[in-house]
């Protein structure tokens, strides 16, 4: 795992040394073991442009270390030429991280740049986005624009049971606002029969069981 951290890390030092190796066996008529170098040299560049050190960010984000994580992040110089599933994650991940410090223009720039990343291996993420854009918009004040969000996360699917009660709840609490009790009340039932173990969901599911069935619809 060091040996992989550090060839993330110091990829492009790594790629010099490589084709200095090559040119060297070059020099000394060892063709097959200069191409060899080569080749790892031209994959490892390649890696360096469609990974980046996002298997990092990812292991400091998962590691609560944002700080780390936002370390790595800044690594990435060149981010419109990584693989697009890849890329779709750095933007999500410079989401969260701008979202952690309140910086919630940023945070929204970088969720919609994520959603706009196209492609049918990163289809899973779009409820998950969509989810997100509508929470920053709720921390806007932006309710209408965030509810609509917040459906349409439902409706592309959130694979995530967790997020799913979530966005469940928070659509309840946005339609009990709007006086729709009804239909926040169906929404409520609809995240509590997930059964999240989230203790900050459970939390949240057991002070709306206070009141809910209070409303009248």
């Amino acid at each position: 795992m060091k040996f992989l951290r550090f060839y993330i890390i110091y990829r492009l030092p790594i790629i010099v040394v490589l084709i200095g190796l090559g040119i060297l066996s070059h020099i000394y008529d060892d063709a097959i073991t200069a191409w060899l170098l080569y080749i790892a040299a031209a994959i490892s560049l390649l890696l360096y442009f469609m990974m980046g050190t996002m298997r990092l960010v990812q292991e400091a984000v998962t590691e609560g270390d944002p700080e780390l994580a936002m370390k790595y992040i800044k690594m990435i110089r060149f981010p419109r030429l990584l693989f697009k599933p890849i890329r779709a994650a750095y933007y999500m991940i410079q989401s969260n991280l701008s979202l952690a410090t309140d910086d919630l223009q940023t945070a929204e720039k970088n969720i919609r740049k994520s959603l706009n990343t196209k492609s049918k291996i990163v289809g899973d993420m779009q409820g998950t986005n969509l989810m997100q854009l509508a929470f920053i918009q709720l921390k806007k004040g932006e309710m209408k624009e965030a509810r609509l969000n917040l459906i349409a996360a439902v409706k592309v699917g959130i694979p995530d049971k967790e997020s799913l009660a979530a966005c469940y709840l928070q659509l309840s609490s946005i339609e009990i606002q709007r006086k729709q009790n009804k239909v926040g009340k169906e929404y409520y039932r609809k995240a509590k029969a997930l059964k999240p173990k989230s203790e900050e969901i459970v939390k949240q599911i057991q002070q709306m069981d206070k009141h809910i069935s209070r409303l009248p619809g």
